[in-house]
Order: structure tokens, then C-alpha cells, then sequence
């Protein structure tokens, strides 16, 4: 049964809509020229207002739309979520042999992704219709919640296309890595330089544009507006009209983010390896302390990211009065009117939803520290849990890793040539480093949004990946466009 379920995808591989792998080798400023293409197209759609929809503040979501390439009210609201989704459950379900698949096989891989497309579309169309329904938007009428729909299953399917353009050969990487890294991005740079509101309302800027505003203020010792307080120093670094708007402090966490988790990046432990065909011949097996990388991440974001947009849904439909005691302990939620905003949006007060939800500043630390704790301890422990899950489902186990040094002819000096002797070595590190990992991550993601860093702690530890990947992708192709005989040795 479970071998029969790809070959169902068999018909529907056919009709639907697929981008073809170049039949030549793609030259390197070719593939930098297509690579821009997505990424251009992609951020023109992340601008592009869905038509029938009225534009809203991005309220506590905002840190999680960020990651999946979102914009709250664009042709890009759904963003990757249900590609990403999709290919995460289909994954899991391979590596747990529910379904049978061998990715050496073409026709199994095809069928994978094609697979994998259909649940992505039809992930699209779920979560659509959950929008339009909960009240995501307001009331729409009928056609133009129809209108609203076809537009997010029309973008979902421009996003795998784009996705398939970069990955098979015409791009560098991945369009989900690409969207992710350029989503990031642009939220660091608004969260500087961004300019949200009337010149006359400082309020609205971006750390660096409101700065040179607040200095004058500062200088005169003048009040802060509906407050008896006055600005001062401190105020460079935090804003005191709310101490959620993008500052200096945030700024400075921002890059000390950066470089601690370009530090992590590089800390790992190095196994001795030789080869038993070549005396002499020697070489290293890292075990890096982000061994599963970011994943543990994407998937704690992921289930954050449902259980706020459904518990939002179930109390804007049936609990508004915080009446029922089973949906208060999803959540609980208060209307209010963000700064710089005139639109009045919810946010989490109590129940699940609250613990899942990141104070994002110090000053909110403070205030809610409860909130804080309860944050950092769950999302720590997702991280963990899912670190561990992902090492046996995902072939990273040290069973696993042993059975592939010793069919690649390799072994550890000192100890004979067995799966059983490298699977003892492997056994000591790859577990502890996997839970040291875990934690690492989440104590990172959870503690730079304490701090207000710009493009959340989860964009950076995401971002930063990415970025590595590429700089060895572009080193790697450019070596090969420039040395040709390389290319056997890369597999190009």
C-alpha cells in the first residue's frame, strides 16, 4: 500500500505545470541573470496588494511572516509556508518509511516532486480558504472572496515555478533559501532606513531615520509626547514612544546576532578518517554543533506560526468575550491600535498562544516576564525534540553515517574497518552534539527577539545559513566556470 501512493502522482505529473532542466550547461552569469529574475519577480509580488483586500498592520505575526517570506495584505500573504509545509510532511513521512520512496531512482524522485507540488497547492487552497473564512480580511462577499482565492493559489503555483527555475540548474541554490534570505533582508533594512509615515511623525522611521530627529529633542530636554517623562540620552538607543519600534540597541543586537551565530557556524568536532584502499590517505568527518542546522527552527516557527493563526481564527469567530474556558487555554486575545497605525489589530494576552508569542524588546521582557520565560523554555524544548526527530528521519544518525563511511571505504585509525566500531565513535558525539545544538539555537532565537533585534533572532540564525550556503555555491560554480576540468570533480 505504502509503495502504490507516489505512483497515484503518476496522471497528475502530466497536466501539471513544471519547469524543465536545462538540456546544456548554464553559464555562471546565465544563472546569476535567472537567480536575479526570482528574486525581482518575487519582491514585486511582495508589494503588490491583493485586489478586494484593504491593507492591515502586521501585529505579533509579523517576526514569523518574516521567515516564510510573507507580506500581510501582497500577493505574497501565504509567502512559502505551504511549500515548505508540504515538503516537511512529505519528508518526514519518506524517512519514517510510511511511504516508500528511494531518491536514487529518477522515476521515485520525480514522482517526489511531484508529489510534493500537489500537496503545496493543495496546502495553498487550505490555508486560503481558512484566511477568507476565519475573517482574516473582514467580511468579503462572494466574488470577492473568490477573487482573493484564485490570486493566492495563482501566486502559490508562480512561487513553485520560481522555486523549480533556481533549483534545477538555471539559478544558484534553492528560491525558497533565495526568498527566505531576501525576506530577511528587507525587513533588517526597513527596520533602518525604512520610512513609514509623514515627515512630521518620527515615530514612524526607521532607527537611523528617526535618530537624527530624536538628537534636537534630546539637546532640549523636551517631553515625550503623552507621557510626563522627558528624552534623554537613553533615548538614542531605545525609543520612548514605544520601546517596540526599531532602535539603535536593536541595531547593535542585530550584529552581535550575527556574529555569534556566524560563530556557531564554524564550531565543530573533527573525526579522523582514512581510507582503507589508499594507505596513507587521510581525512576528516566534522560533526558541526549545528548538525541538523536550522531546521529544528523552520519547524518550531511552523507550528508557532498555526497555532497563533488558528487560535486568532477560533477567538474572532466564537470566544471575542473570553467566555470559553477550552479556547482561553489556546488563547486569549485584546484589541489595540499599534504605534504609527490608525487600524486597530489583537494580540495575545493570555493561554497558549501568549507563551508562543516573543516579547520583541527588552522593555516588554521587563514587563511580561512570564511571557519571556515561558517563550524561551518552550521554544528551546520544540528544538531539542524536533533536533532529535530530524536525526533518525532525516538519515543523520550515527547507524546511518557509519553505514556511509564504511560503503565510501572509509574508517577511523585505530580501529577496525565496521560499521559497528564507527557506529560506537559516531554514538559518543552525534546525539550530545545534536541536543547541544538544539539548545543553542533555540536560546539564540529566543533571546536576540529579548533584544529587538531587526529581521527576528529566527530570520538570522535562517539567514546566515543561507548566506554560507550560497558563498560555497558561488565559489564552487565560479572555480568550475573558470577551471573546467573541475567540473567532474563537482558532479557539473
Amino acid at each position: 500500500m505504502a509503495g502504490r501512493f507516489l505512483s497515484l502522482f503518476k496522471p497528475i505529473a502530466r497536466v501539471i505545470p513544471e519547469v524543465k532542466p536545462p538540456e546544456r550547461r548554464v553559464r555562471f552569469n546565465e544563472k546569476i541573470f535567472w537567480t536575479a529574475i526570482a528574486l525581482i519577480i518575487y519582491l514585486v509580488m511582495a508589494q503588490v496588494p491583493l485586489y478586494g483586500v484593504s491593507s492591515a498592520p502586521e501585529g505579533e505575526l509579523a517576526a514569523l511572516r518574516t521567515i516564510f517570506a510573507s507580506t500581510r495584505g501582497t500577493l505574497m500573504e501565504l509567502g512559502i509556508g505551504p511549500i515548505v509545509t508540504a515538503g516537511l510532511i512529505l519528508q518526514l513521512l519518506v524517512g519514517s518509511a510510511m511511504i516508500q520512496c528511494d531518491m536514487s531512482n529518477p522515476e521515485d524522485r520525480a514522482l517526489f516532486t511531484t508529489a510534493s507540488k500537489v500537496f503545496s497547492i493543495v496546502l495553498t487552497g487550505v490555508q486560503a480558504s481558512a484566511y477568507i473564512i476565519g475573517g482574516m480580511y473582514g467580511q468579503l462577499a462572494g466574488t470577492t472572496a473568490l477573487m482573493v482565492f484564485l490570486q493566492l493559489i495563482a501566486v502559490g503555483v508562480i512561487v513553485l515555478l520560481l522555486d523549480e527555475l533556481v533549483q534545477k540548474g538555471w539559478g544558484f541554490g534553492s528560491g525558497i533559501s533565495l526568498f527566505i534570505m531576501a525576506g530577511v533582508a528587507q525587513s533588517i533594512f526597513w527596520d533602518c532606513f525604512g520610512v513609514a509615515g509623514p515627515m512630521s511623525d518620527a515615530n514612524t522611521f526607521g532607527a537611523f531615520i528617526a535618530l537624527p530627529q530624536m538628537i534636537p529633542k534630546i539637546m532640549s530636554g523636551a517631553q515625550v509626547s503623552n507621557t510626563t517623562s522627558t528624552w534623554s540620552w537613553v533615548n538614542v538607543f531605545i525609543r520612548p514612544e514605544d520601546p517596540t519600534l526599531p532602535a539603535m540597541f536593536g541595531f547593535i543586537a542585530t550584529i552581535v546576532a550575527f556574529l555569534v551565530v556566524i560563530y556557531m557556524e564554524g564550531v565543530r568536532v573533527e573525526l579522523p578518517l582514512s581510507y582503507a584502499g589508499y594507505k596513507g590517505y587521510r581525512s576528516r568527518y566534522p560533526i558541526k554543533l549545528l548538525y541538523v542546522s536550522n531546521l529544528p527552527v523552520i519547524f518550531a516557527s511552523a507550528l508557532f506560526a498555526n497555532v497563533y493563526f488558528f487560535s486568532q481564527i477560533l477567538w474572532s469567530n466564537f470566544n471575542q468575550n473570553n467566555s470559553n474556558f477550552w479556547l482561553n487555554l489556546l488563547g486569549q486575545y485584546e484589541r489595540y491600535t499599534p504605534p504609527g497605525s490608525t487600524q486597530p489589530t489583537i494580540r495575545p494576552i493570555n493561554g497558549l498562544v501568549y507563551y508562543v508569542t516573543a516579547p520583541r524588546s527588552f522593555a516588554s521582557v521587563m514587563e511580561h516576564p512570564e511571557q519571556a520565560i515561558g517563550y524561551l523554555l518552550i521554544l528551546v524544548g520544540f528544538c531539542v525534540v524536533f533536533s532529535l526527530t530530524w536525526l533518525e528521519v532525516g538519515g543523520l544518525g550515527p547507524s546511518t553515517v557509519a553505514k556511509q563511511l564504511v560503503d565510501s571505504g572509509m574508517q577511523i585509525p585505530g580501529y577496525r574497518r565496521s560499521g559497528q566500531a564507527i557506529q560506537a565513535i559516531l554514538q559518543r558525539y552525534i546525539p550530545a552534539v545534536t541536543v547541544l545544538g538544539g539548545i543553542f539555537v533555540g536560546l539564540v532565537a529566543g533571546i536576540t527577539d529579548f533584544f529587538g533585534v531587526f529581521g527576528s533572532g529566527m530570520g538570522i540564525l535562517l539567514s546566515v545559513g543561507i548566506i554560507y550556503q550560497y558563498y560555497e555555491i558561488l565559489l564552487r560554480e565560479r572555480a568550475a566556470e573558470m577551471y573546467p576540468a573541475f567540473r567532474r570533480i563537482f558532479g557539473g
